[in-house]
Order: C-alpha cells, then sequence, then structure tokens
C-alpha cells in the first residue's frame, strides 16, 4: 500500500533519509552532487542502497520508463546516483578526493539516461 506521504515505493522506506541528497535528476546533477558531497555522506548512502539494489531494479524493470510514477522516479534517480557512488566508493577509494579534482573541468553534455524515453 503507497501513502501519499510515503517518498518512495513500499519496501524502500530505508532509503528514503537519502532522497534528498541523491535522489537528483540529470547526469550532470549527480556528477555534481558526487564532487560536492562528503566521504561520510557518500558511505552512507552506498552501505545502506547496496542490499537494495538489485530488488531496486527489479522493481523498476516492471514498467516503462515514461509510466513511472513519482515514488518511482526517485527510486530511478537514486539507482543513477547510487552508479556515481559505487565509483567512489568501490574503485575509487581513499583516491576520490584526488579524482574529484580533475572531474571539477569535466562538464557532462549529454548522458543516455537523460534522453526522454519514448513511448
Amino acid at each position: 500500500m503507497k501513502y501519499a506521504s510515503a517518498l518512495l515505493p513500499s519496501g524502500f522506506e530505508s532509503l528514503e533519509q537519502f532522497v534528498e541528497l541523491w535522489a537528483v535528476a540529470g547526469a550532470a546533477n549527480r556528477a555534481q552532487r558526487r564532487l560536492t558531497s562528503s566521504e561520510a555522506e557518500r558511505v552512507a548512502f552506498f552501505d545502506a542502497a547496496k542490499v537494495l539494489m538489485p530488488a531496486a531494479l527489479t522493481y523498476l524493470d516492471r514498467k516503462r520508463l515514461t509510466q513511472l510514477d513519482a515514488q518511482e522516479e526517485r527510486l530511478m534517480n537514486l539507482a543513477l546516483s547510487f552508479c556515481h557512488v559505487a565509483l567512489a566508493v568501490e574503485v575509487q577509494g581513499s583516491d576520490e578526493p584526488k579524482h574529484a579534482l580533475v572531474r571539477r573541468h569535466l562538464t557532462i553534455t549529454h548522458a543516455s539516461a537523460d534522453l526522454a524515453p519514448s513511448a
């Protein structure tokens, strides 16, 4: 059952605390959020989301992108942000600040995740 105040679909309530910071639309915005977030913010989101991502992707795969409601769009944006965060946490690790210096000069102008889905 969905409640009007729920930010995410049922089953993903534990991720609601991350919606404000990480459920951002647009690849450039997600990259910027990663850049401006603290290590503690990235790790907290990563640790909470990593166990739910398989279920989130399975849930989101049930509908076309054009049919997602607001809760599902937030879940999709969390999943897309998770990709940015996973790279920072799992791959870059302690070198993330060094890589962030270079990333500041990278501008995302187009991303496949930002393309309008066809009906």
